[in-house]
């Protein structure tokens, strides 16, 4: 199993550098035509519509590397100021947005050094197995038969038959070599674009603000919307068989005196009523706060999820320790929203937890042998999941492919407490 995935690393990592030699030469003629844009600016305001067009050529080439870096193991976020709320295209404000970026002069000095390196790292990583390739074939063997200063490998001109068929042993070294030292060019060319694309400290702060911002708009949204469910439920459920209540009991008074049997009929109905009422509202504070999340913590309120729901479920929870309250409200709620879209709509027969912690974050992962094809944007249950962990810096990550199976995973930064605080583990 390791022998295949070693093989299969390096041959996928093969593939990604022979592409990067085919972009690596889009990047002169996007430069060329990228100044040339700029050139033309004083010309009749062509520059004005050419420029945008061509910076978000380059952008997206610029963010291509970046997601080719991602797959090598060195993920690149995008450094890009916002674009200004009020721009038309082509006009002096989209325009004075694209000359103004950093981002945008550190896309384009990449250019030509990236292009340097993609071309000469994916050549020797391509040519090196292709060579040992050719040498297990016997391709020397073969040409040594017609040619005769034909060589391979150690020996050049090849001079005897013996020597020719030592080329297979060599083609096996070299294949070998060839494979496994492509994931390491991969990753050698994935730092060297790092170098220029990468945000500096000021866009990083200033993506950091950007995505601060839109987090807190969206916990303010979140929580708008659930004291509105609150006061909906509460208002729709509990209150109502209050009043009922009330009137109810006030009916009775009146009835006392003259109709004793109709008077404890209806406070035996009062009774029922208010029995009804308390169940609403431990309901209601069960979805605030669920008293098995503060009795026993994030693993056994999860477990106890889990058996309530009609889905076989395995759970698998290794915490050494408990998340601070709001953070392991979050993450219980996150799984349960998780859950509940399992048991909703993927039609799933089985379904898996799996929490763990590591590097101060809280790692969650969801997984169904549901139909699949779920998508973040198609509804409110997975953006909710988003808007919750994004109040903490959190990010949920989503794979549904056509048939399944579906995997989301939850990250949340955070600290556990002592294990002496922790639950007991057990098994459902």
């Amino acid at each position: 199993m390791e022998t295949r995935s070693w093989v299969t690393d390096g041959a996928r990592a093969v593939g990604y550098g022979t592409l990067g030699i085919l972009l690596a030469v889009l990047n002169f003629p996007l430069l060329v035509l990228w100044v040339v844009a700029l050139a033309l600016t004083p010309v009749a305001g062509v520059g004005m519509v050419a420029l945008p067009f061509m910076t978000a050529a380059v952008r997206g080439r610029a963010n291509l590397a970046r997601r080719l870096a991602a797959r090598a193991g060195v993920p690149i976020a995008e450094p890009y100021a916002p674009r200004p709320q009020k721009s038309l295209p082509g006009g002096w404000r989209r325009y004075k947005w694209i000359l103004t970026d950093p981002a945008t002069w550190r896309d384009l000095a990449w250019l030509i050094p990236g292009a340097v390196s993609g071309l000469v790292l994916g050549i020797v990583g391509l040519v090196l197995p292709l060579y040992g390739f050719q040498g297990i074939t016997l391709l020397p063997l073969w040409l040594y038969l017609g040619v005769d200063w034909y060589g391979y490998g150690l020996f050049w001109p090849i001079e005897s038959f013996q020597e020719g068929l030592l080329s297979l042993p060599q083609g096996v070294v070299i294949l070998a070599l060839g494979v496994a030292a492509a994931p390491w060019l991969r990753w050698t060319d994935a730092q060297f674009t790092r170098l220029f694309l990468a945000p500096t400290r000021a866009a990083g702060l200033r993506l950091r603000v950007a995505h601060l911002t839109e987090s807190r708009a969206d916990t303010v949204d979140a929580q708008a919307a659930e004291l509105r469910r609150i006061e909906r439920d509460l208002h729709d459920g509990a209150q109502a068989r209050l009043v009922s209540l009330g009137m109810t009991i006030g009916l009775a008074e009146e009835l006392l005196e003259r109709d004793p049997a109709a008077a404890r009929k209806l406070l035996s109905e009062a009774r029922e009523t208010s029995g009804d009422a308390l169940t609403e509202l431990r309901h209601l504070v069960r979805g605030i706060h669920p008293p098995v999340l503060a009795e026993r913590g994030l693993d056994g309120a999860v477990r106890a999820l889990a058996m309530s729901l009609p889905l076989q479920i395995s759970v698998d929870i290794d915490l050494p320790g408990r998340p601070e309250t709001p953070v392991e409200s979050a993450a219980y709620f996150a799984v349960a929203e998780a859950l509940t879209n399992v048991v909703r709509h993927s039609g799933a027969h089985t379904a898996a937890v799996t929490l763990r912690h590591a590097d101060d974050r809280l790692l969650m992962v969801v997984l169904d042998d549901g139909r699949g094809g779920a998508d973040a944007a198609g509804g409110t249950g997975l953006r909710g999941i988003e808007r919750r962990l994004a109040a903490f810096d959190g990010t949920m990550t989503l794979s549904s492919p056509p048939g399944g199976p579906t995997v989301v995973t939850l990250e949340l930064p955070c600290v556990l407490s002592s294990p002496r605080t922790s639950p007991s583990s057990g098994t459902v």
